[in-house]
């Protein structure tokens, strides 16, 4: 096999899996609670700041992981409580609460932490020769980090007992309460999760992108791009919208620019919002 082709096949692995844990947060809200959380990519952000302000204090990278959880989950706790439980079942309400809740939380880092990009050092750096390539170290951790994440999930709502009430609750929350299920605690715990999943992804990119402000952007829109494509309510969906969306992405921006594989990504999604509102895998 040529080693471009082996190089480029693992860049689209790492590009369709981290997409995939970035996503998972705004799909297990957006796809079980209905609240579309414009926000998202701001937790993204928080996530981000919170493996820069490890970093730069000396501390190991990986204490970033329990800040990040911390911080993102109290957070969530708090945007539950006091904007999104009022909003249940109101879902363009929670679309505006949530785009004036991204506003605010990129103001206040711009305050705290001013425009300017923040660099977040590699905690593994250099290579691992790799199927006969040499690939840089920490994306193949990122890839391999990724994939326990995404299955770990996959199995636990899958096979747990809370996996099995949330699904009670998604499918008739009323019933759901009738047979004794806490649903607005269960409901406040699913948004606490997507919060906290979306603050590990920060952690992850961090030492891979600029950090600023306004980086949660860019991942808000990638999110809804898989989740158009690839359905809600599913971890299969997720995994399907992060392949199509993630390897197109990388397999055009390797081929031609990054912008045109962004513009690609963004055709893709709009045919899916014409043609197939509801994704390959669709939530019933």
């Amino acid at each position: 096999m040529s080693p471009i082709f082996l190089i480029q096949a693992i860049n689209v692995l790492y590009g369709v899996t981290t997409l995939a844990v970035l996503v998972l947060g705004l799909a297990v809200i957006f796809g079980l609670l209905g609240v579309l959380n414009i926000a998202h990519g701001e937790f993204v952000m928080v996530g981000a700041y919170c493996a820069w302000a490890v970093t730069a204090d000396g501390l190991p990278f990986l204490l970033a992981v329990p800040l990040a959880l911390v911080v993102c989950g109290l957070l969530g706790l708090v945007v539950e409580r006091v904007l999104i439980r009022p909003l249940y079942h109101r879902p363009f309400d929670t679309l505006v609460a949530t785009w004036g809740l991204s506003l605010l939380l990129r103001k206040t880092a711009e305050a705290i932490f001013g425009l300017g990009f923040r660099s977040v050092r590699l905690p593994l750096a250099g290579t691992w020769h790799f199927l006969g390539v040499d690939y840089p170290s920490y994306r193949l951790v990122l890839i391999a980090v990724s994939i326990l994440v995404l299955a770990a999930l996959f199995l636990w709502y899958g096979s747990s007992r809370t996996g099995m009430r949330i699904r009670a609750m998604v499918g008739n929350a009323d019933l759901a309460q009738a047979q004794g299920i806490a649903v607005k605690r269960l409901a406040a715990g699913t948004f606490i999760a997507g919060t906290i999943l979306a603050g590990l992804g920060g952690v992850m990119v961090a030492p891979l992108v600029p950090v600023q402000p306004f980086m949660g952007l860019d991942y808000v829109l990638r999110a809804f791009f898989v989740l158009v494509v690839g359905g809600l309510g599913s971890v299969l969906g997720v995994l399907a919208g992060a392949g199509a969306i993630g390897g197109l992405d990388s397999v055009v921006s390797a081929l031609i620019d990054g912008t045109y594989g962004y513009f690609t990504v963004l055709v893709v999604a709009i045919l899916f919002l014409w043609l197939r509102p509801r994704g390959i895998f669709a939530h019933n």
